[in-house]
């Protein structure tokens, strides 16, 4: 198949990112001219008469995208139908089983059927490709199943959703609440009607799974994944944060260490001086730390037509070329889900905020009850808020285990001089 000249392309989803890749290869057939060129021979959506930027009139229709993933008029399936389950698993299973490589910008799908998947697909000895899965158009996914293969991975941390750092940024800029931000990323079309697997930092893990499987040399294990989204990040904390030098980012990470991976996604605070605090708007950034190389900066759009259809594009060239590579680091027989590592016991840095009534002895009673839990304060920080319904004090703390802290943190919930639940976010370890 690899010598062929032509290839025949099926493509299920016509969204942002389904439309943007029919525009591109039909005034760019041949975008990969030592490889040959492609073809938009079939096409699959949930609905045919749904207005569109791209004249699908002259095309294949499928009701079903299963048969076009098995259609004999394609060589190879492109699934941007999105989620882990229905349709796009049928479709996905259906190619590979009919021995035609895949191409596919579904996170979901990978970060929970991957292993599933790399099995079906290198049993049939076809690729099965995902560039477009994280970071859109960055190479992220290139960059750690390939670039770095002659390295040793031992952290990734990162960025990984837009429609979260638009929001974080745009409260920081204009001053407006979560809720009155995220109603506007709707409108805009930055986030879903129903915003849960952005904001609720769903789709951030799914993106650190895959990567953490890739740089590790295991199966994507979401369901082992540490999850907090960014439905919780008050206005009053992002001004707290940014007074001790601070801005909170919502950082997806995955850590390797003799114990096991760490994979967590979590709002913390990174040094206005960093580039991940710098990282502004639906901008995605990742840093790579590795053994050999050292540490890797990737920053770009992580999402939108343009910037997604050029990662598919780039992985239809990579099949056009006869490149067969193992799905993951790791053969698929090989790969089992990493051991994960109990975060209890990890040591970091934080910031904490306690809500309190203006009255004496409070400042005491919570600094007493963190010395005697061990906890050592870095920083701190009383600053009245206006129109706060209390006092709020804020503090940094030096290394400590966390579930040292959370522990602390429960007894200084129970004063009563304590307002509201108090606000825990990690200091990055970046």
């Amino acid at each position: 198949m690899s010598d062929r000249k032509a290839w025949r392309i099926g493509v299920a989803g016509l969204g942002t990112v389904g439309a943007g890749l029919l525009t591109f290869l039909a005034e760019h057939p041949g975008f990969a001219p030592a490889r040959g060129w492609a073809t938009v021979t079939g096409v699959s959506a949930r609905s045919r008469s749904r207005p569109r930027p791209f004249d699908i009139s002259n095309l294949p229709w499928f009701d079903d995208p299963v048969a076009l993933a098995t259609s004999p008029d394609n060589d190879l399936f492109v699934e941007l139908i999105g989620g882990s389950d229905g349709p796009a698993k049928a479709a996905v299973e259906a190619a590979l089983n009919a021995g035609k490589p895949v191409v596919t910008a579904n996170k979901a799908l990978i970060a929970e059927h991957g292993a599933a998947l790399a099995a079906l697909a290198e049993s049939r000895g076809v690729p099965l490709l995902f560039e477009a899965a994280v970071m859109g158009g960055v190479p992220a996914v290139k960059v750690v199943r390939e670039c770095l293969v002659g390295d040793q991975i031992n952290s990734i941390a990162g960025i990984l959703n837009g429609t979260c750092n638009y929001i974080l940024t745009e409260m920081e800029a204009t001053g407006r609440s979560f809720a009155e931000v995220l109603a506007e990323a709707q409108r805009l079309g930055y986030a879903e009607a129903d915003p849960t697997m952005d904001v609720g930092g769903f789709d951030a893990a799914h993106k650190i799974s895959i990567l953490a499987a890739l740089a590790f040399g295991c199966a994507p294990n979401f369901a082992a994944a540490e999850i907090e989204g960014i439905e919780n990040v008050d206005l009053l904390d992002i001004r707290m944060a940014r007074d001790l030098g601070y801005r909170i980012k919502l950082v997806a990470s995955a850590d390797r260490s003799p114990d096991g991976v760490l994979v967590r996604v979590h709002p913390s605070l990174a040094p206005l001086s960093h580039p991940l605090a710098q990282a502004g708007g639906a901008l995605n950034a990742l840093f790579i730390e590795s053994a050999r190389t050292g540490r890797i900066f990737l920053q770009g759009p992580g999402a939108g037509a343009g910037p997604t259809a050029a990662a598919v594009a780039a992985d239809i060239a990579d099949v056009m070329a006869g490149a067969i590579r193992p799905v993951f680091q790791a053969p698929a027989a090989s790969l089992k889900p990493f051991d994960p590592v109990d975060p209890s016991k990890m040591m970091g840095r934080a910031y904490l905020r306690f809500l309190v009534k203006d009255e004496p002895g409070v400042i005491a009673a919570v600094s007493e009850t963190l010395a005697e839990a061990g906890v050592s304060i870095e920083s701190f920080l009383q600053k009245p808020s206006e129109g706060a319904l209390g006092v709020p004090i804020v503090l940094t703390t030096h290394s400590v285990a966390e579930s040292v802290l959370a522990a602390a943190v429960e007894r200084i919930a129970g004063l009563s001089a304590v307002l509201d639940r108090p606000r825990l976010f990690p200091i990055a370890r970046i």
